[in-house]
């Protein structure tokens, strides 16, 4: 049996890739499907079948891609209506080689979530391995939040059933193989690690020493934000997203290409915060290479052409296959030679103020700063720099009546990454006074300077 994880940095998806004797599976591949291809060609086995094991929401599903290239049969869940592939029930199952691939209905996340289990028919008839999507995680559960606030009670009993009724009764022996891992938008808690086992995760999850009472009322007390692009991407993954083949070509523009694009063209600087404050071009949005899976969709919209910035152009294709994931089809190009050879042609520059914490403690009596914390609303409640305010990142632009324009703002986050998109966001919306905090929260704990939680106010 070949079995091989592939993990999409930033989005923390994991799809994975099972074959024997020649003939393979692959459960939830990402759009560009690449990687896939290599592992076939790697082991000399062909793609027969593509299972998803749910709707996904964060990401654009490669399915159809892949299907296009290899002709492999796609399967998901029976419980929505998809515009492609084929649908799977409870019980069906799919032989190849040594494998024994069974489906198991376990809806909560969503109506339609599966879980497939995996036999390895020349060892044993037991099942050795189960791929869980978003139902069951290492540590965690997945979200019931999707379908709306009214929907949440159902969802959450109807997950607490299919994790108890049809994982968990599988063996304490059995691989769980989850649709995502730490950092995922899609779990609250979830462990770094690969994968795990129905017995660890009987001894080791919170969730699934719940009863079902509780359990329910803790899935309907969580608290997660929705991000816009979710629904992009429910749109693409029940109607399926239009077929690429390749990587998009990106134009190389120069700087005079570049300042005579539209004003609608959407600009992003993918460098550290940090390099962005020392110098950017005037209107851009400053997303950090390695945030752009999880915080473009708040931002971007997917009509107006992106043009990326970079240093020197060196991350220029990770960056096009994070967005490519995020189904932003209208990636146009990236700034030739990277910054400096924006301001080696003297075009405009636009700098933000730097401050370290030091700087900040000092600052904290003046009447004039507007201290705005830009983590999570629950992250802001446990921890805090005593006078701060707190909107989320992905909601500062529909908030930004909330923010002074007559104050000096200056942001913080965890370690300044957040906060930096948040300094560009209001520097492209009319705000002079604008500073970012390079070290944030982190900075201001390691220098030993007080934090408050909201239990000490009042």
């Amino acid at each position: 049996m070949i079995f091989e994880i592939v993990k999409s940095r930033g989005l923390s998806h994991k799809s994975y890739f099972i074959g024997s004797r020649g003939a393979a599976a692959v459960i939830d591949p990402r759009r560009d499907v690449d990687i896939y291809l290599d592992i076939a060609k790697r082991h000399d086995m062909n793609v027969e079948m593509v299972f998803e094991t749910h709707r996904n929401e964060d990401y654009t599903v490669g399915s159809l891609e892949l299907s296009k290239l290899v002709d492999a049969k796609i399967y998901h869940g029976a419980g929505l209506d998809f515009a492609y592939g084929n649908p799977a029930h409870e019980g069906d199952s799919f032989e190849f080689g040594s494998l024994q691939l069974e489906v198991l209905e376990t809806p909560g996340h969503t109506p339609e979530s599966i879980s497939i289990t995996v036999k390895d028919m020349d060892a044993s008839e037991d099942v050795y391995m189960v791929f869980t999507g978003d139902a069951l995680f290492a540590g965690e559960v997945g979200r019931c939040d999707i379908y709306g606030p009214e929907e949440v009670e159902r969802m959450a009993g109807s997950l607490y059933d299919s994790i108890n009724q049809k994982i968990l009764p599988l063996g304490d022996g059995v691989i769980i193989c989850p649709a995502h891992g730490s950092g995922s938008v899609c779990g609250a808690e979830i462990r770094d690690v690969d994968i795990t086992t129905v017995g660890y995760e009987k001894k080791t999850n919170p969730l699934l020493q719940k009863t079902r009472r509780d359990f329910i009322e803790h899935k309907v007390a969580e608290r997660f934000y929705i991000p816009p692009y979710f629904k992009r991407m429910e749109l693409n993954n029940q109607r399926g997203a239009e077929i690429l083949c390749r990587l998009p070509h990106l134009r190389a523009l120069s700087t005079v290409e570049l300042q005579g694009m539209d004003d609608g063209v959407q600009i992003i600087d993918v460098r550290d915060p940090e390099s962005f404050a020392g110098g950017h071009i005037p209107g851009t949005l400053n997303i950090w290479s390695e945030g752009v899976p999880a915080f473009a969709g708040w931002f971007l919209n997917y009509h107006d052409p992106i043009v990326l910035v970079d240093y020197d152009g060196s991350r220029i294709e990770s960056v096009e296959r994070y967005l490519i994931r995020l189904g932003y089809d209208n990636i146009y190009g990236y700034l030739a030679g990277g910054f400096s050879s924006w301001f080696k042609s003297a075009g405009p520059v636009e700098t933000i103020e730097p401050c370290s914490v030091h700087e900040l403690r000092d600052k904290l009596e003046d009447p004039s700063i507007f201290l705005l914390d830009v983590r999570k609303e629950w992250e802001w409640e446990e921890e805090h720099i005593d006078g701060s305010h707190n909107i989320y990142i992905g909601i500062l632009e529909e908030k930004l009546e909330d923010v002074p324009k007559d104050r000096s703002i200056i942001l913080y986050c965890d370690t300044g990454y957040k906060a930096g998109i948040g300094a560009s966001i209001l520097k492209i919306n009319g705000y002079i006074n604008v500073t970012n905090v390079l070290g944030s929260i982190m900075a201001w704990k390691k220098a030993g300077y007080p934090t408050l939680g909201v239990e000490f106010h009042g």
